[in-house]
């Protein structure tokens, strides 16, 4: 039996996946989101940019106008469609989003409504294609430090934020395998140890799978 850890709380029936293997779980959120209010659009979008489901639930709750959604992840789009909101493009990876909207969209203006903590893949591909993006920071993120007394032999990661809120409060836990949420957040965690792997879908459900696959 293996002892994992999970950096993001677990719904019951993402639980249910682990403890249905019969090996231990514990999971805690390594990092808290805040919104800011201040930096929400004040005026309709045309084409917005969406890489997590934290902006899709602000985008929901707040009732922002869109005409159309360009996302990262199933469950993000999935969540968005739900809720009245036209998806017309999904990725798996924002390196992917990025390079086919810059193809195809070259003529059509852009906003990235994202985390104040947001990685660069996206941005710097506009610049390089000479491009127009607007970008609103709509929360940013803050670490939970939580240290642990045990060792774990499998520890689940869903985004760099959480990874350097991990290591930051455990740095001895370098022999651990981490499992990680796409190659942007395994390339992090390779700073810390030297056993990742990734999830080929960036949902919390593909990477509790590969967790499972590789304790087999």
């Amino acid at each position: 039996m293996a002892r994992i850890l999970s950096t993001k709380s677990l719904t019951e029936s993402q639980q249910q996946l682990l403890l249905n293997t019969d090996h231990s779980l514990v999971h805690y959120d390594a990092i808290q989101i805040s919104e800011l209010s201040s930096n929400f659009p004040q005026k309709p979008l045309t084409n917005a940019i969406v890489t997590s489901q934290n902006t899709a639930r602000i985008i929901i709750a707040q009732a922002f106008k869109i005409d159309q959604l360009f996302c990262v992840g199933e469950k993000t789009a999935s969540l968005l469609s739900s809720h009245g909101y036209q998806v017309v493009l999904i990725c798996e990876y924002a390196a992917q989003l990025a390079k086919l909207i810059t193809q195809n969209y070259a003529s059509d203006t852009f906003s990235l409504l994202c985390s104040q903590q947001r990685l660069d893949t996206i941005p710097h591909r506009f610049v390089a294609e000479n491009m127009s993006l607007t970008e609103y920071h709509l929360y940013e993120t803050s670490s939970r430090h939580q240290h642990f007394q045990n060792d774990f032999d499998v520890v689940l990661f869903y985004s760099p934020s959480g990874i350097h809120s991990f290591f930051e409060a455990n740095s001895e836990m370098t022999s651990i395998q981490a499992v990680c949420i796409g190659t942007t957040t395994a390339e992090v965690a390779k700073r810390y140890v030297k056993n990742v792997t990734y999830s080929t879908k960036t949902s919390v459900e593909s990477v509790i799978v590969k967790a499972v696959q590789l304790l087999r």
